[in-house]
């Protein structure tokens, strides 16, 4: 598995002037664009699910179906660099993926839209590897780190503008524009790296591909992640469908796993596991990443659902996450080399465990000013994640293997972030139900305070109907965000419990390139 293609044996000299800071924009413009999409929709949910009739957790499938594509595509980016060139590679999907966002935007159902999702997340695929390949590329080996910094900012940037643009967009215009925002962009970047980079494509071979493990994988992620979405609509294992998927991904997965470890051309090369470094930092970001991105998730859906904010509201929530990840990624990427990778992911791991702690404690009183404050210390969190983690993935390897070892453990993080999503929304709503049954019981007709808020509601000319609907609102309020405070703590003494497993590892010596493609 590849993220990016060989070098040619005699490369091209670095571009200068000008035509570099144009090749840099039009790389990063297509990054940018990529990276948003992933954000951009979190806080759109609610209008996307009520505009095409179905339920907000039925509308997250918006979210993991890109998810689930996207990592399906990256063990095939190498082998499609071989085969097409990086360059023609690179516009390609580019322009594949503004006709997807633009398909996404006229979609008139909810599988209409998840199928475009699915096809803009396979074609995105290769976008981020190749964008860092062509941009490392453009500069002089001495500024390969400027590069790399210039491309992580485009990264970590995109995630705060993401849901300050869904919002804005959803509340003033229409959530189908959070999609067509993608076409000027995307056709600007790839008219752009065309005509830059058309003479600059790498040489192309034919080489054989594992389309039986490429099956498989496609078989098993596929139905587990349906398995996941699905599950709480049809009652879990009460429904024969569910138990049919459950069984098609679990020997789905152990056929793939089989096949792989004896094909000579494996679409995965699982053998990378047998590496302790590579097995635990690759075990330990997957796990951190889908607590990371549910948590991403649900935090939006709480605020749209049950605490009255609009999405642009909700996306000023959640846009500060990014303001300390650009104020402290360069001092991390400076330092990775000299001071041990696993103390400084031991930071990332205790910062967020401290946030959703403080999450934890949030009420239906809670203001914005106090959901703010976690979400600019896990900005603080970001900056220590991926470049720490990455560099303990990767420690111990031969050059030869770096750019499959990261294409795996790209893949094993996009995977869990899709699945995250579904764990973390089907744990709130089952959470949400049990607090909701507690507190009626109490609330008996009975009850003297039910008698009375009801005599109270009533006389305010409300009918009897109306007044027990605006109980259970506000019993549903209650509810769901008790179950909300329930995976946040959860999630935070998961992230603590990951410390212990990251120190298993072994010191990362230094040699092994960090994969800044990780912020993606």
């Amino acid at each position: 598995m590849s993220g990016a293609s060989s070098p040619a044996s005699a490369a091209p000299a670095p571009l200068t002037g000008g035509t570099l800071a144009l090749g840099t924009l039009a790389l990063s413009l297509a990054t940018f664009m990529n990276v948003l999409d992933s954000s951009i929709a979190n806080v759109s949910l609610p209008a996307i699910s009520g505009d095409l009739g179905v339920s907000p957790t039925q509308g997250t499938w918006v979210i993991t179906s890109f998810g689930v594509a996207n990592a399906i595509s990256v063990p095939l980016t190498g082998w499609l660099t071989q085969r097409f060139g990086a360059v023609r590679l690179f516009v390609a999907s580019v322009l594949l993926f503004v006709l997807a966002s633009w398909l996404c935007g006229f979609a008139p159902s909810l599988e209409a839209l998840i199928g475009f999702r699915v096809l803009q997340g396979l074609v995105a695929g290769p976008m981020i590897p190749l964008s860092q390949t062509l941009l490392l590329a453009s500069y002089p080996p001495a500024k390969a780190g400027m590069a790399l910094a210039l491309w992580a900012m485009t990264t970590l940037v995109a995630p705060v503008t993401g849901p300050l643009l869904g919002g804005w967009i959803t509340d003033n215009v229409s959530w189908p524009w959070i999609f067509y925002i993608n076409v000027p962009v995307g056709l600007l970047a790839a008219a752009l790296s065309w005509r830059i980079y058309a003479k600059r494509d790498t040489p192309t071979r034919k080489l054989p591909i594992d389309s039986v493990g490429l099956g498989l994988l496609v078989l098993w992620v596929g139905a587990l992640q349906i398995m996941l979405d699905k599950g709480k609509e049809l009652e879990w294992f009460e429904s024969g469908q569910i138990v049919a998927l459950a069984v098609v991904a679990a020997v789905g997965f152990v056929v793939f796993v089989a096949w792989e470890l004896t094909e000579e051309h494996p679409i995965v090369n699982l053998r990378l596991f047998a590496g302790r470094n590579f097995l635990l930092g690759t075990l330990t970001l997957s796990v951190a990443y889908m607590l990371f991105f549910g948590n991403v998730v649900l935090l939006p859906l709480w605020l749209q659902q049950y605490m009255g904010y609009t999405a642009t509201w909700a996306g000023i929530a959640l846009a500060p996450v990014g303001v300390l990840a650009i104020i402290l990624s360069p001092f991390v990427g400076k330092n990775v080399g000299k001071v041990d990778p696993r103390r400084l992911a031991t930071v990332a791991f205790v910062v967020f465990g401290i946030v959703l702690w403080m999450r934890s404690n949030f009420t239906v009183q809670t203001d914005l000013g106090t959901i703010m404050i976690p979400t600019i210390i896990q900005g603080g969190a970001l900056a220590f994640f991926f470049v720490p983690l990455s560099a303990i993935t990767l420690s111990g390897l031969r050059p030869d293997q770096i750019p499959s070892a990261s294409g795996l453990s790209n893949f094993a993080r996009i995977t869990a972030g899709a699945m995250g999503t579904s764990i973390v929304t089907t744990l709130w709503d089952n959470r949400a139900t049990m607090h909701h049954a507690h507190m009626t019981e109490k609330l008996a007709s009975t009850d003297p305070s039910m008698v009375g808020a009801m005599d109270m509601l009533t006389r305010s000319g409300l009918s009897f109907e109306q007044a027990a609907a605006q109980i259970n609102r506000l019993i549903d309020q209650q509810a769901f965000t008790m179950a909300a405070d329930d995976v946040f703590l959860v999630s935070a003494w998961l992230f603590v419990a990951l410390i212990p497993l990251l120190w298993l590892a072994r010191p990362a010596k230094g040699g092994a390139s960090v994969d800044a493609g990780g912020a993606h």
